[in-house]
């Protein structure tokens, strides 16, 4: 079993979260991005081997959205956090 650590509930089963997608930063300016570039933001995302920091959701406990950095080669979060700023 997957324990994912809540920064408000602590270690709770994986099951209880949903996946929000890996982190990448909004355009500065979305009036200036071209559609070729809104469709890379919205669907093509890095997929890399390694630590990549992702959003997750407590769906079945207190409903906060935070930041996770996980290992995807070993499945190993190394650390959650709230965002700050916006990202």
């Amino acid at each position: 079993m997957l324990l994912l650590p809540c920064p408000n509930c602590g270690p709770r089963n994986v099951a209880e979260f949903r996946y929000g997608g890996e982190v990448h930063p909004r355009p500065s300016d979305p009036m200036a991005v071209t559609d070729d570039a809104w469709t890379d933001f919205i669907y093509m995302r890095a997929n890399k081997a390694g630590v990549q920091k992702e959003w997750w959701y407590h769906r079945s406990g207190c409903g906060l959205w935070f930041l996770a950095e996980r290992d995807t080669t070993t499945n190993t979060v190394l650390r959650t956090y709230l965002p700050r700023n916006g990202r």
